[in-house]
């Protein structure tokens, strides 16, 4: 017998945007004083000298503002490409985790048009470059008048490139292993399998998945962090030379305790809330 509830939102899209926007929004607010900390961990400055312990929310304003519209544009672009290349198919093990992987890349690719302008304002409010993401934000634009607009276009978007070499990384492992995570638990019931898993075990495999990712990627993590704050552009390479050489290959590794801990955390707020919501709005 079918109990499920007729779908509140019908288009499969629609509602990977929404739920996405739910779960953007949700992980970034309720879990942004330890991304301050990591981000202060990183800092070349150092953790005292950016801020420590005390206002570990500078800087929410941005990732209040970002993190609906970054998640909601991830989830949809990630949802097409996967129903593109799996529906109807049969791909193998392999296969499905090729496409899982293509579709998760170019979710973050599209995300990060987002995500890198908040990012840049986010983590000069966190590191105490600034007291708010506002002030931030205008000093950025104040440029426009003295250097030009595609100058302001080009700080805001300073460190796109290391961003998506993150964060296309960080994707490629976690999404795979949730998705796996998930194919692998609905195989496991007896009796009328369930479309999808519920909320509260996708939390459990976001957790796990992000945890593995969120290690093995820290030191892109490090120079993504040391780009967004240097106060003159400089090119990644010279970012992790100077870094090798002054600080040592452990400096690579820096916060990676609060790192993993944030996206483990972060995994399970993220995955369990879009795949609660989207089963809500399924009628799941």
């Amino acid at each position: 017998m079918d109990t499920r509830q007729p779908a509140l939102v019908d288009s499969p899209y629609l509602r990977s945007l929404i739920a996405g926007g739910i779960a953007g929004t949700t992980v970034d607010t309720s879990l942004f004083p330890l991304d301050t900390l990591k981000t202060r961990l990183q800092s070349s400055a150092g953790f005292w000298a950016s801020g420590g312990f005390s206002g570990v929310y500078n800087g929410i304003g941005s990732a209040v503002v970002g993190s609906a519209p970054g998640a909601a544009l991830f989830f949809v672009t990630y949802e097409s490409v996967k129903a593109q290349f799996t529906a109807g198919r049969d791909l193998g093990s392999y296969g499905t985790a090729g496409a899982h992987m293509l579709a998760a890349s170019l979710g973050e690719i599209a995300a990060c048009a987002v995500r890198v302008p908040t990012e840049v304002v986010k983590q000069r409010a966190q590191a105490g470059q600034y007291p708010t993401s506002m002030t931030a934000l205008t000093s950025i634009l104040a440029q426009r008048s003295s250097h030009g607009t595609l100058h302001v276009w080009r700080e805001l978007y300073r460190g796109w490139g290391i961003t998506v070499m993150r964060e296309v990384p960080f994707t490629v492992i976690q999404f795979p292993l949730w998705e796996g995570m998930k194919r692998w638990s609905l195989q496991q019931r007896t009796g009328p399998k369930p479309k999808d898993v519920t909320g509260a075990e996708s939390a459990i495999y976001g957790s796990i998945s992000g945890a593995v990712a969120a290690g093995l990627t820290t030191p892109l993590d490090v120079l993504k962090t040391r780009l967004m704050l240097a106060k003159e552009r400089e090119s990644a390479a010279a970012i992790t030379a100077r870094i090798w050489r002054e600080e040592g290959g452990k400096a690579f590794f820096s916060g990676i305790g609060p790192r993993t801990m944030w996206i483990s955390i972060g995994g399970a707020v993220f995955l369990g809330s879009y795949q609660w919501a989207s089963n809500l709005l399924g009628g799941m």
